[in-house]
């Protein structure tokens, strides 16, 4: 219910909003859920495994039940927290996790089979029969899991990157944060200040405390005005820092919530600071007890949190529940807002006492009554069991410091017994400080002067000096404590409310031998929700070292890992999506090719023809068998842009070709090119490509379309880290040079007729290359070969790539040829027994693919020495050959395996695969490459190819890999 006048928000206006269809209003900023309890709606959403009602329990990104859908279609985001996410004008959220609705859900029904659903029943439960686990289990697994879905639609958010530098970095705008920003600022550093609510102040707006004997709200805003007014302070609202790296990174998540007919809006920040504060105060913990999930059952200070600073009484008889003085705030409060208090209930019996409400000293909640909201408490006391008519309860089983950050570097906490709660390690991450409640501090006075002195020790460590300032005067009550965990009695009492963990669960794993607090987490899925456990955690490995007899140090806690609140995908990825993620990289003759009718096919990012379909062509075959005449009998076309270009300049140019091939490449003269391998470092071929030499001390590299990027990279760590002594400059010029290939017996007439006298054919024999003139245009020509067809490639800068590639077409099919695609280049390369990728695959050595002749003799190169390691020269590696089908069934599949043809089909007895595979028409039959344990020696055997997903078994005889014209008299006409 709402308490007029109460809080802050009085006069703010209000607005509507729906939930679950039902039209409601509320105040324009405040937290959904604070809005839903001032509609006296408790009943919010369903839990994970047994569909049990769950209410609102904290006031804060750690909540882990309300969690509710917004918006529909596109803008459908589920797993909204309703403690976080701020009401405006128009609001649509629903439950989620239930069908048909929240009130009435029909999976709950696995709360009647809870008895057989315990702790790991899915381990022992879903193991036979084996053949029930694809069409039964799995289906109906994958069907139940998740919370909120996801709509399907492309998501529309506004993402953004960006980056953030400064001197100290302040995480948690509370007392302690906003102290130690303004005395770091008054000294002159440049402070940014996060913190995840939309208001700074932490604690002290959820609170009636007074600084400097006023309102605690009015030092916050004193605070901000001057933080505002210094040119050295950035402020950051709805910032939470998810994640702690090396070197003073630290990741942040911005958001701005969706408004009415707006997308929500998200940033992801890459904060570097030189030092860093941590003011992320403390999370309370529950205390588990029979029932202790209905709605209505709340946490201490979240029910404080909602009174204070919105206004809104979560019930009209609320009970407080408690084993620490913290927790008697909240009743004081509430008697103060005029809400009835029905009683204190404190576990300890020095419990203080009140005039103003009723404390039950050394008494503890053992079950609570109400399925959708709660009605009853039954309390137990050495007087014996009280039942008590309530319908809110306000938990507190004391406070957890928010240390998670520090321990994102593989730091690990350590526990104060006295105030029962882990603290961080000093210096766990370097150059960050904890301070304030977050490392046990509890106290607001306390807080201000860990803020101040953390401040003043981040300025002497950057040098500056600190102003002096005197420190404010507040609240220093003593925080006490007595541990609770967990209240013995009858009934399941839940530790992880969002995956319905209880004490039993946790005892079982205890029992079971799962000690270790990580085996538990994983066999019982406590913390595992999307809350991360920041409620559940402690009270999870209290009750497993008191039920495996431990020490709650001695079992220690889980590892806290990035990001400490949920970080979507499409954030991190900030302009990623769409073409940001896969850009489309478009040829010079991309659309003379679409005009064509070209099939496109993505290769990397590039998008090239796959083949050109002619009228009456129903089938690529058809159009492949027809574009490998071409280059056979005729002449073809094909644009070869994609393939990577590396101009590489300097008198040691010759001196990197020599080192990074495994072949020498010191002699290369001025207008040949040479077929060059490339090594990685452990001795493998990383790729392939031909090196030309335009004159002396320049070159350029032709690389694979895949691996243009590699290789450049590997270029590059060459010259700046293992030889940066050498003069040499490398640059990729892939984009600045659009290049084709005319290949076939009439590829020589073509370019006579096009180049006229400026083209000799005899100064250009097979490897050739230099500047030609095209007109008024200078060239680059190529005499190389990828199709074993006398075979030119002619270079143009791009901007003419377009009409050059329209010319060639033209007196192309003049001569009886045309434009070919991928597939006819792939058939022309197997006929050939060219390499690709697909033999280049990171597993084959020089020796596999038949070209370990070509390790040149005296000279050093990447690779060479672990290239001749006895292992990858041994007999019976896999190496490259050829086969054909000698069977009744013709066909052939890239990646089938191999078999000798009187063994059997067990991985035990495979000996090799198959790399490519095509029909070639020019042999009238398929063909394909193969990599087979010792190949080359047996020629001639016949080997089975067995393919189970395409239902193949064919019989192949092994052959050499070059089917065509293996002299190779064609390509060097």
């Amino acid at each position: 219910m709402r308490i007029a006048g109460w809080a802050g928000m009085s006069d703010t206006r209000e607005v509507g909003f729906s939930f679950n269809g039902r039209a409601l209003t509320g105040r324009e900023g405040e937290p959904l859920a604070a809005a839903l309890l001032a509609n006296d709606i408790h009943l919010v959403g369903r839990s994970f495994k047994y569909h049990r009602p769950r209410g609102i329990l904290t006031a804060g990104s750690e909540e882990p039940n309300a969690l509710v859908t917004v918006g529909e279609g596109a803008a459908q985001e589920p797993n909204l927290r309703a403690t976080t996410l701020p009401l405006y004008e128009g609001l649509a959220a629903r439950s989620q996790n239930c069908w048909p609705s929240v009130g009435f859900d029909v999976m709950a029904v696995n709360d009647l089979a809870a008895p057989f659903l315990g702790a790991g029943f899915y381990y022992k439960t879903f193991m036979w029969p084996a053949a029930f686990w694809e069409k039964i289990y799995e289906p109906v697994i994958r069907r139940a899991a998740g919370l909120g879905a996801l709509s399907g639609a492309p998501d529309d958010g506004i993402y953004e990157k960006a980056y953030g530098f400064c001197d100290l970095l302040v995480i948690g705008a509370g007392p302690a944060g906003l102290m130690a920003a303004l005395t770091a600022a008054r000294g002159g550093a440049d402070v940014i200040l996060c913190d995840e609510d939309s208001q700074p102040g932490g604690r002290l707006l959820s609170e009636q405390e007074t600084i400097n004997g006023n309102p605690a709200q009015q030092w916050v805003a004193a605070t901000l005005a001057e933080l505002d007014s210094l040119d050295n302070v950035r402020r950051m609202a709805r910032t939470s820092v998810t994640g702690v790296y090396d070197q003073g990174t630290y990741g942040a998540l911005e958001t701005v919530p969706a408004g009415r007919g707006e997308p929500a809006r998200a940033c992801f920040w890459r904060l570097v600071a030189k030092r860093a504060i941590l003011a992320a105060g403390a999370l309370e913990r529950p205390v588990a007890f029979a029932n202790n999930d209905r709605p209505g059952i709340m946490m201490a200070g979240a029910v404080r949190s909602y009174l204070n600073r919105w206004g809104v009484a979560p019930g009209e008889r609320v009970t407080v529940f408690a084993n620490n003085d913290d927790a008697h705030r909240t009743a004081r409060d509430l008697v103060a807002a005029g809400v009835h208090v029905a009683a204190v209930i404190d576990s300890r019996h020095d419990a203080p006492q009140s005039d103003a409400f009723r404390v039950v000293r050394g008494a503890q909640v053992c079950n609570a009554s109400g399925r959708q909201r709660l009605e009853s408490l039954t309390l137990r006391s050495v007087s014996g069991e009280e039942k008590l008519q309530t319908d809110c309860l306000a938990m507190s089983g004391g406070w957890n410091p928010t240390l998670h950050l520090t321990c994102h570097l593989n730091g690990r906490p350590r526990w104060r017994r006295d105030l029962a709660c882990f603290v961080p390690q000093d210096g766990a991450v370097p150059g960050l400080e904890a301070v304030g409640a977050c490392r046990g501090r509890f106290t607001t006075t306390a807080a201000l002067q860990d803020g101040a002195e953390a401040g003043a020790r981040a300025l002497e460590a950057l040098g500056k000096r600190a102003v002096a300032a005197e420190l404010p005067e507040a609240e220093q009550a003593e925080y006490r404590i007595s541990p609770l965990w967990s209240v013995p009695g009858r009934g399941r009492a839940w530790v992880d409310f969002q995956n319905d963990v209880t004490v039993k669960d946790i005892c079982q794993a205890g029992r079971e031998n799962f000690r270790s607090v990580e085996h538990m987490k994983r066999y019982t899925t406590q913390g595992m929700a999307t809350d991360q456990g920041k409620s559940s955690n402690v009270v999870a490995l209290a009750v497993l070292a008191e039920a495996t007899g431990r020490s709650i140090p001695e079992t220690g806690t889980t590892t806290f890992r990035p990001p400490y609140v949920p970080v979507p995908i499409g954030v991190m990825g900030a302009g990623a999506e769409d073409q940001g993620f896969a850009p489309r990289r478009l040829l010079t003759s991309h659309r003379l090719a679409e005009d064509m009718g070209a099939h496109m096919m993505e290769v990397g990012l590039w998008y090239r023809a796959s083949y050109f379909p002619k009228p009456g062509e129903t089938h690529w075959r058809q159009s492949c068998d027809r574009e490998v005449g071409y280059v056979r009998n005729a002449v073809g076309v094909a644009d070869v842009s994609t393939l990577g270009k590396i101009d590489i300049q300097g008198p040691d140019a010759a001196r990197l070709l020599n080192y990074v091939y495994a072949n020498g490449f010191a002699k290369l003269k001025p207008g040949r090119v040479r077929y060059g391998l490339m090594l990685r470092e452990d001795g493998f071929v990383m790729d392939d490509g031909t090196t030309a030499c335009l004159a002396p001390n320049h070159y350029v590299m032709t690389t694979t379309t895949a691996a243009a990027g590699q290789v450049m990279a590997h270029l590059e760590f060459v010259t700046q880290a293992l030889h940066p002594d050498w003069d040499v400059r490398i640059n990729s010029v892939t984009e600045q040079w659009a290049q084709f290939s005319v290949a076939g017996p009439k590829a020589r007439t073509l370019l006579q007729e096009l180049l006229g006298t400026a083209f000799e054919p005899a100064d250009w024999p097979f490897m050739a290359c230099g500047e030609i003139a095209l007109g008024e245009v200078s060239a680059r020509l190529f005499r190389i070969s990828f199709s074993g067809e006398e075979a030119y490639e002619l270079a143009v800068p791009a901007r003419y790539g377009e009409s050059l590639f329209g010319e060639l077409l033209r007196r192309a099919e003049g001569l009886g040829g045309g434009a070919y695609g991928l597939e006819a280049l792939n058939v022309l390369r197997i006929e050939k027994g060219f390499l690709t990728h697909a033999e280049i695959n990171g597993t084959a050595t020089l020796h596999d693919l038949g070209f370990g002749g070509m390790l040149a003799s005296g000279k050093p190169c990447v690779g060479r020495e672990l290239a001749q390691r006895e292992g990858l020269t041994a007999r019976d590696r896999m190496r490259l050959v050829g086969i054909k089908p000698i069977g009744a069934v013709q066909q052939l599949t890239a990646g089938a395996h191999l078999f000798d043809p009187q063994d059997p089909v067990e991985r035990a007895h495979d000996q090799g695969y198959v790399t490519s595979v095509c029909y070639a028409p020019t042999l009238g039959h398929m063909i394909g490459l193969a990599l087979i344990k010792a190949g080359p020696n047996r020629i001639g055997d016949p080997i089975r190819m067995v393919d189970h997903t395409a239902g193949l078994d064919t019989l192949c005889e092994i052959v050499e890999p070059v089917f065509f014209d293996p002299e190779g008299e064609r390509a060097r006409g």
